[in-house]
This record gives C-alpha cells, sequence and structure tokens, in this order.
C-alpha cells in the first residue's frame, strides 16, 4: 500500500508540471488572439483602452472550459509517454502493477478537474459571457464615454454635432472644437473654438463643454442675419443622449445556468423551438464535461510508442481527436437547437462511439501482449518520414553536384 502510494505521488508530480503548463499555454494563446481583435474594436469604436482588460477577463472562464480538457490530456499523456520512453513503465509493469492501478493519480485530477470545469460551464460562464456582451453594447452606443472620436463628426443624439481636431492629457483637454447644435424651434448654434475642457455637472444626463477663444454663431428663422460672437471663455451644455438599458441576461442559452436550462426545458409554456435549443445547449454542456472521464485512457493509449521509437505521433493525434469531438459537439448541438434531431441523440451518439473507440484502444494497449492501438498509423508516419527524408537527401546530393 505505501508503495502505491509513493508511486501515486511520483505520478501525480510528473502530471502537475504538463498539466499546468499546457493550461496557461492554451489559455494564453487564445487570449492574445482574442486580445489583439478587441484592441481594434475598441479602437474602432473610439473606447477606452482599458476596457479591453475587462472584456479580456471576462473571456477567460470560457476559455478555461476550453484548455482544461486539453491540458489534463496532455499533462497525464507527457507524463506517460516519459515513463515509457525511460523504461520505468515496463519496470513498473514488471513488478505487477496494472494500468489500473497507474490511474488513480490522472482520474483524481480528472474529477477535480470535472468539478471545476462544470463549476465554470455551467455557473461562471454565463454571467461572464453576459458583462462581456454588456462591455460590447456600452462601446457601441457610448455609455463608456467614448462616442466622441478625435478627428471625426460625432453626432449626440439627433440634432448636436461636435468634432474635435486633438486632445492632450489622455483626452481632458481639447483642441480645435467645433460645435453646432439645432433647436426643435428652427435655431441654429456653432461655436468653434481653440480650446475646451468637458466637465462634469450635479445632473447626470448632461455635461458642461468649457470651450475658450472662440466665435459663436447664432441663427433663428426671425433673425436678418446670424449673430456672431467672439469670447474668451463660454459654457455649453450637452445633453447626453438617452442610452436605452442593455438587455436582460438570458436571451442567449450561453447566458444561462445550469439549473435555469433545466427549468427552461421542462417548462410547457415554452416555444418548442425554444425548448430544443436550450435542451441542446443543457446536453451540450454536460457532454463536454463528461467526455474528460475518458481523457485518461485515451491519454495513456497514446501515449506510449512502438518499443525503440521515440515517435510523437501519439501527442499529435490526441489533440486532433479531442479538437474534433468538440467541432462534432458543437455541430450536434446546432442540429438539436434547430430541432433537427433530438438534442439526446444529437449529442449522446457521438459521445458512446467515442468512448468505444477509446475504450477499445486502452483495452489493445493494456490487455493484448504487444498491442499498439495506433501501430499502423505509426508504420505509416515512419514510411512516410523516410520516404521525405530520402527525397532531401537527393535533392542535396544533387544540389551538391551541380554545385
Amino acid at each position: 500500500m505505501r508503495i502505491g502510494t509513493q508511486i501515486d505521488r511520483y505520478l501525480a508530480r510528473l502530471i502537475a508540471v504538463p498539466l499546468l503548463a499546457t493550461l496557461v499555454l492554451a489559455a494564453m494563446l487564445l487570449l492574445l488572439d482574442k486580445m489583439l481583435r478587441l484592441f481594434d474594436f475598441v479602437v474602432t469604436e473610439g473606447g477606452p483602452v482599458g476596457v479591453v482588460w475587462k472584456m479580456l477577463a471576462n473571456l477567460i472562464p470560457e476559455y478555461l472550459s476550453l484548455g482544461i480538457p486539453i491540458g489534463l490530456m496532455l499533462g497525464i499523456l507527457l507524463a506517460f509517454r516519459k515513463l515509457a520512453l525511460s523504461s520505468e513503465l515496463d519496470t513498473l509493469r514488471g513488478v505487477g502493477l496494472g494500468y489500473g492501478q497507474l490511474l488513480r493519480a490522472p482520474y483524481l485530477y480528472t474529477f477535480a478537474l470535472m468539478a471545476l470545469n462544470l463549476a465554470i460551464v455551467g455557473f461562471v460562464q454565463p454571467y461572464a459571457r453576459y458583462a462581456y456582451e454588456g462591455l460590447r453594447y456600452e462601446l457601441r452606443s457610448g455609455a463608456l464615454g467614448a462616442s466622441i472620436k478625435v478627428g471625426e463628426f460625432t453626432n449626440l443624439g439627433k440634432r448636436m454635432t461636435v468634432r474635435i481636431e486633438r486632445t492632450a492629457d489622455e483626452g481632458r483637454r481639447l483642441y480645435s472644437v467645433f460645435v453646432r447644435a439645432d433647436s426643435d424651434d428652427g435655431k441654429t448654434l456653432a461655436v468653434t473654438a481653440d480650446e475646451g475642457q468637458f466637465l462634469a455637472t450635479d445632473d447626470p444626463d448632461t455635461i458642461l463643454l468649457r470651450l475658450k477663444d472662440g466665435r459663436l454663431v447664432h441663427d433663428a428663422p426671425d433673425y436678418r442675419v446670424p449673430r456672431v460672437l467672439s469670447f474668451a471663455n463660454h459654457d455649453l451644455p450637452i445633453d447626453l443622449p438617452v442610452i436605452e438599458a442593455f438587455r436582460n441576461r438570458g436571451d442567449g442559452d450561453v447566458e444561462l445556468t445550469i439549473p435555469e436550462l433545466m427549468r427552461i426545458g421542462r417548462d410547457d409554456r415554452v416555444s418548442e423551438d425554444r425548448r430544443d435549443e436550450v435542451r441542446a445547449n443543457f446536453h451540450f454542456r454536460v457532454v463536454e464535461v463528461a467526455m474528460m472521464l475518458l481523457l485518461p485512457l485515451l491519454a495513456v493509449a497514446l501515449a506510449v510508442p512502438p518499443k525503440r521509437s521515440t515517435s510523437g505521433l501519439g501527442i499529435f493525434l490526441s489533440i486532433v481527436m479531442v479538437v474534433t469531438y468538440h467541432k462534432v459537439n458543437q455541430y450536434a448541438e446546432q442540429m438539436g437547437a434547430q430541432g433537427r434531431i433530438d438534442p439526446i441523440i444529437a449529442l449522446w451518439v457521438p459521445f458512446f462511439l467515442f468512448a468505444a473507440l477509446i475504450l477499445w484502444m486502452f483495452h489493445t494497449l493494456a490487455y493484448k501482449p504487444g498491442g499498439q492501438p495506433i501501430g499502423a498509423l505509426e508504420r505509416g508516419a515512419a514510411k512516410v518520414g523516410k520516404a521525405i527524408g530520402s527525397i532531401l537527401k537527393l535533392r542535396f546530393r544533387r544540389g551538391a553536384a551541380t554545385a
């Protein structure tokens, strides 16, 4: 028992480093890719750069839900691959330890990460996604103070236009300001100023634009000629446009928690189309979490290369299989949401087929002498590699002879 505990601890340490490294790397790559697009979106909308970090923070749960399964699988796979290449796995098997005993530590990680992933996709991600969509709405509506763009004519409501040539002091000081305002009775006001500054007022729906060194042109239907006024200082109140409140959470299925999905899916008052969408999303989340139970078996089956081989084909194949299964689930969710296939059939049939394939692969490795579940692929990859190597050597020799 003591030896088994020591081996479990040893395996746990081997798994921990690649698991954490893969999880962090996957999350960072996804965030970096999204960060570039968010910066472009925020700059285009004229918003403050700081909102990018808030939006990225709300995307972390979504990316963690994708990175946790991949990190778990690669952590276990790389740990067992190291054991296989160093012949430690043969030693452990030689002293009577079966794969079932060796999988105790991997499944401890699996159960813990399954619980974490269920909490993320079931409860954290819906609120984070809603907050992310709320920030996108505020950027587009100008609720973040992002509606006035430097160098462009910007409409504040239906009857006011503002243009600012340049800014300084992080937007606090404005230069070459132009303002035009129209009233309901036909009066117009056009103002140009060398400098300006926005100031807050006691009324949250009104801000004050303090202008310096400018000229004001006031016109009305009953004026024979427009009135022109030069000023050193002038305060111009600006009514902020009314911004509609962001929609309630739950308009999208991804913004609903698992208990909310279950409640709506059982509500007979909800339309059939809506129930199909909710049920499809519910089964998609459950299947994605349940799939993690198969990852230790898949990782071990692909971790052990053929004897006298250091092929890394299993690593590549494991990533392809997990990503492909995830895409199949996404397509099945869409089919179920459209009512073309019952969500249970659309999502659980691929799961059981995937499980059958993994169980066969693990059984071949663990219980068949010399069994290699991807032996044919390994041999094919080796032949392709030799062929490519021969072609490259031939071209190199011809190039050297020509020279």
